[in-house]
């Protein structure tokens, strides 16, 4: 990267420099688990796609974050880091990537103020490429923070949630640059948001109560991808799993998945545990919490913190208690104890330590794969002396097929997994349907 390019940054906004070598660690081990990611570092070490670049990266900053934004650093980009929870961002790690090079604006614990802060001094690196986790730069990018959007090329977004706000941007006609939308990508969705929330969730509320999940009722809101993992999760290990949903379609299929569907004032009253992840507000309210049972357990497994009503919670408590770490007591009037797991946070990250590295290697490797494709459609270039690509629209852009199969391919190879592929007669077989 020229001098010219670089764009001189405020010193990063960290815990603790000290604590950068149990980071490093972290780091090191999820590298040695990541191997797709860690092909496409040595990759981008060699091709330098993003050089003479600037990224802005704004997802839960623990090890396998950091260890993304060093694999775009390694492509030749000024990595400007800040996290998109204050409850998920490790100290340690945030350390270690400043004690890197890069520059990082992040804290555990931190205030809506301090968060929102750090998000905007990360911003100060005027970004070509943004990868979002839940659409916060991007929203800031369209507003308290255009004056650093000239130079971007476009996003990349992690969550649902994300390309929700970036849709209905689009539709107000207020979208300024190319959205690709990750977390619809097959080798998202599929893998990361079932398998990797469905683990990581019940290893975060098994970890916060310490109580058995055998033999409970366990309560999950919502029947997308995330609540399909999850019910599989909590019905694997022995819950009896109730679904709570506002799609007919889905809540057939949860029925024909084996769980039995009502409203949700209804299975409130059965929980042991309930679980939200729907991206909407209010899941859980006040005629919900007054049918719970004593001591019911929250958690939000979506990306923000409203889906349960804790204002309602709040309101109605007569005493409220840290009973555990990361579990809060709300006693009521008629002495019912409820308990919230991270204050309604994510909890799978905010009371845990995220998705599986596996799983995070194919979710980054999108990321860092799709962060490419937009520097390579920037202004209708394309990389490596190649015929001019198409320009991106200004739009929430699906994640290319082939970028989809390419992910799958290289962490088919990296389990040494092979498969069948058509013949050339059989391709003919099929496209003769077409005739």
């Amino acid at each position: 990267m020229s001098a010219a390019d670089h764009r001189p940054m405020p010193p990063s906004i960290l815990r603790d420099p000290a604590l950068a070598a149990e980071g490093n660690r972290k780091i090191e081990w999820v590298r040695r688990n990541m191997p797709v990611l860690r092909g496409l570092e040595e990759q981008f070490r060699i091709d330098q796609p993003f050089a003479g670049l600037r990224a802005a990266v704004s997802v839960h900053l623990e090890a396998k974050t950091a260890y993304l934004a060093l694999v775009i650093a390694a492509g030749g980009a000024q990595v400007a880091v800040t996290g998109s929870n204050s409850l998920s961002t490790k100290d340690d790690v945030v350390a270690a990537l400043a004690q890197r090079g890069l520059s990082v604006y992040a804290w555990h614990g931190a205030t809506p103020e301090e968060f929102e802060a750090h998000q905007l001094t990360a911003l100060q690196v005027a970004p070509h490429v943004v990868i979002d986790d839940g659409g916060d730069l991007v929203h800031h990018l369209h507003e308290g923070a255009h004056q650093h959007a000239g130079d971007v090329i476009g996003a990349c977004e992690e969550t649902t949630a994300g390309v929700l706000r970036n849709r209905a941007r689009q539709r107000a006609g207020r979208l300024s640059f190319p959205v690709l939308a990750v977390n619809d990508a097959q080798m998202k969705h599929l893998f990361d948001n079932r398998y990797g929330t469905g683990q990581s969730t019940m290893d975060a509320i098994m970890r916060t109560t310490n109580l058995v999940v055998t033999g409970s009722t366990v309560v999950i809101a919502g029947y997308g991808w995330c609540g399909r993992g999850i019910a599989a999760r909590a019905a694997g290990m022995g819950a009896r799993v109730i679904v709570c949903e506002v799609d007919g379609v889905k809540a057939l299929e949860a029925v024909m998945d084996g769980h039995r569907v009502m409203p949700m004032v209804e299975a409130a009253a059965q929980a042991d545990f309930v679980i939200t992840s729907t991206g909407v507000r209010d899941t859980v309210d006040t005629a919900h919490l007054n049918a719970m049972k004593d001591g019911a357990i929250l958690a939000n497994a979506g990306h923000f913190s409203d889906e349960i009503n804790l204002d309602a919670l709040k309101r109605q408590a007569e005493e409220v208690v840290e009973v555990r770490q990361n579990l809060t007591g709300y006693r009521l009037a008629d002495g019912r104890w409820v308990n919230v797991i991270a204050n309604g946070m994510i909890v799978n990250i905010a009371a845990a330590d995220g998705h599986p590295a596996e799983i995070m290697d194919t979710s980054f490797a999108l990321q860092a794969l799709s962060a490419r494709y937009l520097v390579g459609h920037r202004n209708g270039s394309a990389a490596g002396g190649a015929a001019a690509a198409t320009p991106l629209p200004n739009e929430v852009i699906p994640v290319p097929d082939e970028i989809d199969r390419e992910v799958a391919q290289l962490r088919l190879k990296s389990l040494g997994v092979s498969h069948d592929h058509l013949t050339d007669a059989q391709r003919a077989y099929l496209a003769d349907f077409f005739k």
